[in-house]
């Protein structure tokens, strides 16, 4: 059985993008013209995923919008022969691909989150992906290389780089044992406890094991149940794998990686690529 099916946690408030996540969800901020959101699924997409399971609340009904039909907008712009917007318009959701929202009506963390989706996702394998961190990667993508690891091997895996030492405390950290499989995680250890500086960032292909074990976990740090704990929690019967990805990894939920990730698409833009560049270097 392959992975057909991912789920994207997006009930988090976006605090650090205040005022503008007051009315807008943060992960419909766009990098250059596409929201964080749609560069998730077309992504996913590219791994050959079906099936989208989006973890959502009441207040972030913009994301199922963006993804549904706007027969108004579809008939203005055929009305004025704008064929190529039109065509943007009805690709924000890949031809094939379909989308199930189910509602995490309180914010107990990204575990919590994701065993949200259990009743959709049942008992097949399936991914995670968290649309904050973008990754910039001009091939397939990570999702897609990591979906080819369990389709070839049957292994699960966590995409994992490596950070400095002083901000692992921002991250899930994970211990590799002789034969490079993960043994041991531990969701944002102090600096001078953490065991590795290979550090997990948003892309998990995952057993459904994980959401019994996601039922049993205490909540950890913060007070929340993290994923890192459920995942921890089957170790020592699922074969778990670091995936480190090719490309660029972007904290778009930094001002200073979404800012990055902005320069660097508007850089590589047909339209606007060559002015942009131009004017950045007469900074």
């Amino acid at each position: 059985m392959g992975v057909k099916v991912v789920v994207i946690p997006v009930a988090g408030l976006g605090t650090r993008f205040l005022p503008a996540t007051k009315s807008v969800p943060k992960e419909m901020l766009p990098v250059l013209d596409k929201p964080l959101i749609q560069l998730a699924v077309e992504e996913a997409s590219r791994a050959g995923i079906k099936e989208i399971v989006l973890v959502t609340n009441a207040a972030k009904r913009a994301i199922e919008d963006h993804f549904d039909e706007n027969f108004a907008l579809e008939q203005m712009l055929e009305s004025r022969g704008k064929h190529a917007t039109l065509k943007l318009v009805r690709e924000t959701l890949p031809e094939g691909m379909t989308v199930t929202v189910v509602r995490q009506r309180q914010a107990l963390g990204l575990g919590h989150a994701v065993l949200c989706a259990r009743s959709v996702v049942g008992d097949r394998p399936f991914a995670v992906m968290l649309p904050d961190d973008f990754i910039d990667d001009v091939d397939a993508g990570c999702l897609a290389d990591m979906v080819a690891i369990y389709a070839q091997t049957g292994a699960c895996s966590l995409a994992v780089e490596e950070v400095p030492r002083a901000s692992a405390d921002k991250y899930g950290v994970v211990s590799l044992d002789a034969d490079d499989r993960i043994s041991a995680m531990v969701e944002k250890p102090a600096p001078a406890d953490a065991p590795s500086t290979l550090a997990v960032v948003g892309r998990y292909v995952l057993p459904a094991a994980v959401f019994e074990a996601l039922a049993q976990v205490k909540p950890g740090a913060g007070g929340e149940i993290q994923l890192t704990d459920g995942i921890a929690a089957i170790l020592d019967r699922v074969r778990f794998v670091p995936h480190r990805f090719k490309g660029v990894r972007y904290d778009c939920g930094s001002k200073l990686g979404y800012l990055k990730a902005n320069v660097m698409l508007g850089l590589r833009d047909a339209e606007v690529g060559q002015d942009f560049s131009a004017w950045i270097h007469s900074l």
